[in-house]
């Protein structure tokens, strides 16, 4: 099967002296299997993830272990902004993952792109010529951390293979963070139908924050089936310390409010603030451009911003309750999401897509909590239509389906 219509090429690495290389590691075993692959540094200000990905793969270079089967790949980022240690130089490379902005980007002599447009045609060509030579299940994971003190936590767009593999690692798990973001990459790889997922290991200069990306890196290399859990004799502890780094948190919590930006150099959070902390309705949270930014209902923060780049202030999260789980996931699997078009006002945007046009002069009965259990996010197109993205009709479930997390029924760990 063609993947794309442009021949694959293998990504050059070659660099400048005193330049970062793009590839940490490459462990094959030479036979069949899962494929792995981890990136660290999107954002150049968030070194965690790359410190994490060096210790991993040097210790497996150290005892020269290769997998028991497939393949695992570790990648640097943005190596400009790691470079400058900012979050990006021009652009922010995790925002411009869109498909007609690669493809315009794509398009432009290297000369003139910036340096995160040529960061993103290089990141591209590696993650194609991965697909192209290496065999499913494929997982993709994108290690970042937060300017706030947090509890580790992964994001995920809503497809329920993305939930059943991270329901295997022991921290909180955030749905919906897609329908508030422009261009992630992670976004760009789930719409190809593969597991992708983020994990967030902590604040950014924080010496936990390498050791819990360490952890949850050991314990993504026994549950991809690369290795055998018993390869890592102190993968049980691994568990227990990210378990107590989450606080027993293993739940879903579901994003329904972003606060965005348009100029963040004017935004000044209130100190103080963390991610899955509790606020009081009328509590002050920043002042945005001067004027003051307050809670508008109690609920609980996540993600406040303390830098001085990026394009959303905070976002508001409620938990998800395991019902709410195991209904849209029996939907899904019965493909209810297809019975929509039947509806007056609901249409394909094209014939084979994953996506929904809704008139709401016409189908007004619509809210988000019935496309949310379909697996559905929404954009608004304009005042009367919005833009609805599947992700359960591009999965790749028959990739995975055999595998024990797969088959399991609970979204929970044990």
């Amino acid at each position: 099967m063609t993947l794309r219509s442009d021949t694959a090429t293998t990504p050059s690495t070659t660099r400048a002296p005193g330049a970062l290389d793009r590839l940490i590691g490459r462990f094959q075993s030479g036979k069949p299997g899962p494929t792995l692959v981890c990136f660290g540094g999107i954002h150049g200000n968030e070194p965690a993830g790359v410190q994490a990905l060096e210790a991993v793969c040097e210790s497996l270079e150290k005892q020269d272990m290769k997998p028991e089967q497939g393949t695992f790949i570790a990648l640097r980022g943005n190596l400009p902004g790691l470079l400058h240690k900012v979050r990006y130089i021009d652009q922010d490379l995790n925002r411009i993952w869109r498909r007609d902005t690669m493809e315009w980007i794509r398009s432009k002599p290297a000369p003139e792109r910036n340096r995160e447009e040529n960061e993103l045609v290089e990141l591209y060509e590696w993650v194609w010529e991965i697909l192209e030579q290496h065999q499913p299940p494929f997982y993709f994971i994108d290690l970042h951390t937060t300017s706030s003190e947090t509890l580790p936590f992964i994001t995920i767009n809503d497809a329920v293979i993305n939930r059943k593999f991270s329901s295997l690692f022991p921290v909180p798990v955030i749905l919906g963070i897609e329908e508030y973001l422009e261009g992630p990459l992670l976004s760009y790889i789930n719409e190809l139908g593969y597991v992708s997922l983020g994990f967030e290991s902590g604040q950014h200069d924080d010496p936990e924050a390498v050791r819990c990306a360490e952890d949850f890196l050991w314990l993504s290399l026994a549950y991809s089936g690369l290795w055998p859990e018993e390869a890592f004799p102190e993968l049980g502890q691994r568990l227990i310390r990210l378990r107590e780094a989450a606080e027993g948190d293993h739940h879903f919590y579901e994003v329904f409010h972003r606060h965005g930006l348009e100029d963040a150099s004017g935004f000044r959070m209130v100190r103080g603030f963390k991610s899955f902390q509790k606020v009081d309705k009328g509590k002050l949270l920043a002042h945005d451009q001067g004027q003051p930014v307050y809670m508008r209902k109690k609920g609980m923060l996540f993600m406040p911003l303390y830098q001085k780049q990026g394009e959303e202030g905070f976002f508001l999260i409620r938990r998800t309750p395991s019902w709410a789980l195991r209904f849209s996931a029996w939907l899904r699997r019965f493909r209810f999401q297809d019975i929509l078009v039947a509806l007056p006002g609901v249409k394909w945007a094209s014939k084979g897509s994953d996506t929904l046009l809704v008139d709401l002069r016409i189908a007004r009965f619509f809210s988000k909590p019935i496309f949310h259990l379909l697996g559905f996010r929404s954009r608004r197109k304009d005042r009367t239509h919005l833009v609805l993205t599947n992700r359960e009709r591009a999965a790749r479930n028959p990739d995975y389906q055999g595998l024990f997390w797969f088959e399991r029924r609970s979204t929970r760990p044990d």
